[in-house]
């Protein structure tokens, strides 16, 4: 980092990569102490889907931070303790209970709009749901009346639609699951009396929001600080002075950006993680930022029909020596860890390739792995005498 005569400072590209990687918990000792809890904490979201292959993305983001933690302690850490929510942040994510009070702005919102995503409800059946909550306790959609009309996953009953809605306003709250299910709770039961009570301002809410994000980015841009919880332009253009970010400049990016006083005490310094990462991981969630600082053009081919995907299904990236050198698409076949298909950028990676899987297959109870497609074949005999 080079002090000049302008205040503002300036960062090299790699100065920035060493940042953001460290703002992320993936440079340096991991702080054991925290836990999984201590990761949510530190991150401020943790972003959920459905998908699971070799694990579901919430268990993903932990492990890549703090290796084979047990997947159970992961489930706990989440859910049943209090301790955090659901709620709509840079996606459905869940979220530290310290946040709880952050996104007033955007339950304000939603309640002055009336409806979510083009649903709305009648208010007979959304006095109905609340008054059976505060009757029975917290119930899923399905104790609730039903979460569907038919069987496609789109087909919202009303039920569903209504307490949807009720979540989106913030009069319920899941803080639970159940079989993966929502369990939903009135906020006044589940959220801790002190962040019920508290009820900042729209745009205290924004500038708060503003300084995680910068923390949990280390060094950013506008649109990379809009991005982390999906917040709007003009709120972030409002928000940046009292935020407590600093200016920078980075060398290569084109925008101007901001970073987290913290982030900038001391060279990042540390030992750097090996590892899978989820495609919703908070450190590669914004593409462009991804391209940018690590150079990595990456995507989720989930939804892409199989003939036209390039590197699989749920293709994580693999992240070493601070960079991202290859990527795996994983599955599981019994007790094998199975590779459909792996690309790396050289052979000289192929240690960090190994160790990842390896260390992959222990967390999720496989005792031996499998690569199918490589994308050189001539590295093949090195891989598996790596592998064991």
């Amino acid at each position: 980092m080079t002090a000049t005569s302008s205040p503002v400072l300036e960062l090299s590209a790699d100065e920035a990569r060493r940042i953001a990687l460290r703002a992320q918990g993936l440079l340096g000792a991991p702080d054991r102490r925290g836990g999984v809890r201590g990761v949510l904490r530190h991150l401020g979201a943790v972003q959920l889907d459905t998908i699971s292959v070799l694990a579901r993305s919430h268990e993903l983001i932990p492990y890549a931070r703090l290796g084979a933690v047990g997947r159970p302690a992961v489930e706990a850490a989440y859910w049943g303790g209090g301790t955090s929510f659901e709620y709509w942040s840079h996606a459905a994510c869940v979220l530290p209970v310290e946040e709880w009070p952050l996104f007033a702005f955007r339950r304000r919102a939603y309640r002055a709009k009336g409806s979510v995503w083009g649903h709305g409800s009648e208010e007979r059946t959304y006095r109905q749901v609340l008054d059976r909550l505060r009757a029975e306790g917290p119930l899923t959609s399905t104790e609730l009346g039903g979460a569907k009309r038919t069987s496609e996953w789109w087909d919202w009953s009303e039920t569903k639609v209504t307490v949807e809605k009720a979540l989106a306003f913030g009069d319920v709250v899941c803080t639970d699951r159940r079989s993966w299910k929502r369990v939903y709770a009135l906020a006044e039961q589940a959220i801790p009396a002190e962040q019920l009570a508290e009820d900042p301002s729209d745009a205290e809410c924004v500038r708060r929001l503003m300084a995680q994000a910068g923390a949990a980015l280390g060094v950013a841009t506008r649109a990379d600080l809009q991005d982390y919880y999906r917040l709007k332009a003009e709120h972030v253009e409002a928000a940046l002075p009292e935020s407590g970010l600093v200016p920078v400049t980075v060398a290569g990016w084109a925008a101007p950006a901001w970073a987290d006083p913290a982030a900038l005490e001391s060279a990042p310094r540390g030992r750097h993680r090996t590892t899978l990462l989820s495609p919703f991981d908070s450190l590669i969630w914004d593409r462009p930022r991804t391209e940018r600082i690590f150079g990595l053009t990456h995507r989720l081919e989930a939804y892409t029909p199989k003939e036209k995907r390039v590197h699989g299904y749920f293709a994580m990236p693999l992240l070493a020596g601070g960079r991202l050198v290859g990527r795996v698409d994983p599955a599981r076949e019994g007790k094998t860890l199975v590779a459909r298909q792996v690309s790396l950028d050289s052979p000289r990676h192929l240690p960090a390739l190994a160790e990842a899987l390896r260390e992959a297959a222990g967390w999720v109870g496989c005792s031996a792995v499998r690569v199918e497609r490589l994308s050189d074949e001539g590295m093949r005999p090195a891989l598996a005498a790596l592998i064991g």
